[in-house]
């Protein structure tokens, strides 16, 4: 299960430079963790996750294998991206494929990196590269409706709905707000989902300060976390700079420079747990001798669905998941003691995955 999230924004803000610090950060991990570079802008990233460790040590597990997060570092965006300007087009046919929009948003000064409009405003930025997205979305809803009038004329059932979620598409869009704002029915997901709205996905706002304000942030953040409390959506503050060098450090000498900063942990961490909250996702491990593996599920999926994520089979013959919380697992110091305490719990197809559950799936195909 692969989830893909697009780092976008104004040029000269720091967007390369966080990508590229992601994708050395995992590159450094290759030791532990299998990394690799699906396209020449496509990172593929591990979730950091010390349960993993945990559970691996205790069941003497030979490899470890973390779940995994797609970074796209899509193409700059300058006004009139929408109309074809710079490489609008192709900044607008990568990031539909994405599940989910980072922000980075310019949150320094630097006299040696100018800025596109020649000054530092985050929120100023925002609003070009959403308006940007916005002009998009409706001018291929505009397109989309006439075609879907017609069929509606003669009687078809599905171009009547999809019109009913484009005209509450373009009056979001009008009113000048995203479409992720739109109230959508549990009915109507997959339709909405279909109309592949670049403003419909879930944001994530990146705030890049310097060095000097990696652990405090500064006024130019506060302004963006003020506007993302207001929008009920997620912030971070990093400094893409002091991660693309922590990204280069052995695990000793990265310790100490984050001591010296007054970081408890990289950005990054942060950055991509937030990621992975955005989607909506969560964890559950598997355990034995020849690995230790965490998989990636959305959170409210049933054990079956969970089963599934593995091989299809499991999903298709589930019997039932032998369940132990990871918290019983660490305490037991293991599975069998777990078994033997009560711990295990035999749960069927009805069972909701907690995040953290180790599991092991009974099939018949």
């Amino acid at each position: 299960m692969g989830f893909k999230c697009g780092i976008v924004g104004l040029p000269n803000v720091g967007k390369s430079t966080l990508f590229n610090a992601l994708t050395q950060t995992a590159n450094a991990q290759a030791a532990n963790y299998p990394f690799c570079t699906i396209e020449p802008n496509v990172g593929e990233v591990a979730v950091p996750e010390p349960r993993l460790f945990k559970l691996a040590k205790i069941a003497g597990s030979k490899e470890i294998i973390p779940a995994k997060m797609n970074f796209v570092d899509i193409a700059g965006l300058v006004e009139g991206a929408s109309k074809g300007e710079g490489l609008g087009n192709q900044f607008l046919a990568t990031i539909r494929e994405v599940d989910a929009v980072i922000y980075v948003l310019r949150c320094f000064e630097d006299d040696d990196i100018t800025h596109v409009t020649g000054k530092i405003n985050p929120l100023a930025d925002l609003e070009v590269v959403e308006t940007e997205l916005m002009l998009a979305d409706l001018e291929s809803l505009e397109k989309r409706k006439s075609g879907h009038e017609k069929k509606a004329r003669s009687g078809d059932k599905e171009s009547k709905a999809a019109i009913v979620l484009i005209d509450l598409a373009l009056d979001q869009l009008n009113d000048g707000k995203p479409a992720r704002y739109a109230t959508i029915s549990d009915d109507d997901q997959k339709a909405w989902q279909g109309l592949q709205l670049l403003t419909s996905k879930p944001v994530l706002y990146v705030c890049n300060v310097d060095e000097q304000s990696a652990a405090t942030g500064n006024d130019f953040s506060e302004t963006v976390l003020a506007h993302a409390a207001k929008e009920d959506a997620q912030a971070v503050v990093i400094s893409a700079q002091i991660e693309a060098e922590l990204a280069l450090l052995e695990a000793e000498e990265r310790d100490e420079y984050l001591a010296d900063l007054e970081l408890t942990e990289p950005g990054l961490n942060r950055l991509i747990h937030s990621g992975y909250s955005l989607l909506g996702l969560q964890t559950y491990f598997t355990t034995g001798p020849k690995e230790a593996r965490a998989w990636t599920i959305h959170v409210g999926d049933t054990a079956p669905k969970a089963a599934g994520v593995i091989h299809g089979d499991f999903e298709k013959g589930f019997i039932r998941a032998e369940t132990i919380s990871y918290d019983d697992f660490i305490a037991f110091d293991g599975d069998q003691a777990a078994r033997d305490a009560g711990k295990m719990r035999a749960e069927g197809k009805t069972y909701v995955v907690a995040d953290g559950d180790v599991m092991l799936f009974r099939f018949n195909v």
